[in-house]
């Protein structure tokens, strides 16, 4: 059974009137996290994509980069992301079922907020409702400001990302303490670890993405030291 056809079942019991605490009991049970994970990209990236008025092409073809759709499983995954998005009302309660899952500020609810960030980005714009939302549910999720302050600043451009902030690192320690906050956060973003922690093989542009922010603040960090 394909990942997609086992999500469209769980949604199918919410949708014929399955406890929403029920599904996600079920969720939680190893190997199923790793579905619980793609609902939640699903659902929130649905709509988050629904809170600026409207879904475009656009967001539709992103949540296809983050997640790679085989084929013969798109039709599926079309009708679930069709399902979700049909409005946002009741995403903070959504939000709160999935972080009810893991530990406050767990890396997989930061992997999920790549993912919704990705989709926000997609029309090339940041709606103040999009904002909102992401402020909103990160903050359910656990993620400290400076977490937020970064990831927006890495997706959405408009103030340069804090070096610093990237790595989490204070800007006035030794420059071997930053190095080796760059290499575990390096080994971290590898799929391997990704795969560990729930990440279906689908989302690997987000380690990508992430890594290229990475490799860019220790570079950028790096010759502030050689100047």
């Amino acid at each position: 059974m394909s990942i997609w056809t086992r999500i469209s079942d769980a949604l199918k019991a919410l949708r014929e009137g399955e406890p929403l605490s029920a599904v996600f009991e079920r969720l939680r049970k190893p190997p199923e996290r790793t579905v619980a994970f793609t609902i939640a990209v699903i659902a929130l990236g649905a709509k988050l994509a629904k809170a600026d008025g409207q879904v475009t092409r656009g967001e539709v073809s992103a949540f296809r980069r983050v997640f790679y759709i085989a084929p013969e499983d798109e039709r599926d995954a079309a009708r679930v992301f069709n399902l979700a998005r049909q409005d946002v009302a009741g995403f903070d309660h959504y939000a709160r079922k999935i972080a009810a899952m893991f530990a406050p500020g767990d890396p997989v609810l930061v992997d999920l907020m790549e993912g919704l960030f990705e989709v926000a980005m997609a029309d090339n714009g940041f709606h103040p409702q999009e904002e909102a939302f992401l402020a909103e549910t990160a903050r359910i999720f656990g993620l400290s400001e400076r977490c937020f302050r970064c990831l927006r600043a890495r997706f959405v451009g408009d103030v340069p990302p804090d070096p610093y902030e990237v790595l989490e690192v204070s800007a006035d320690a030794p420059l071997g303490e930053i190095r080796d906050a760059y290499r575990a956060a390096v080994r971290e973003t590898h799929p391997d670890r990704l795969a560990a922690r729930g990440v279906p093989p689908e989302a690997v542009a987000i380690a990508e993405h992430r890594l290229r922010d990475l490799n860019s603040a220790w570079e950028e960090i790096r010759a502030r030291h050689a100047a």
